[in-house]
């Protein structure tokens, strides 16, 4: 692995940021295009996956919150 491709790894909050802002659906381009070069769709689907069951989770403490 060359040194070029270790600065492309992605970070932890890096992946979270992307699939969070993706979820509300604003992005601006030279973000969007730093993430595009960044991210690797492995960890796009991975945080897509863990950002959608924490949204789902926390809809569910919520409505079982409302209605007791």
């Amino acid at each position: 692995m060359t040194s070029a491709e270790k600065n492309k790894k992605a970070t932890f909050w890096q992946i979270a940021k992307a699939v969070s802002w993706a979820f509300f659906g604003v992005r601006k381009q030279s973000d969007l295009d730093m993430d595009a070069s960044n991210l690797t769709p492995k960890q796009v689907i991975i945080g897509g996956l863990i950002g959608a069951t924490l949204f789902v989770l926390t809809l569910i403490l919520l409505v079982k919150v409302v209605t007791n």
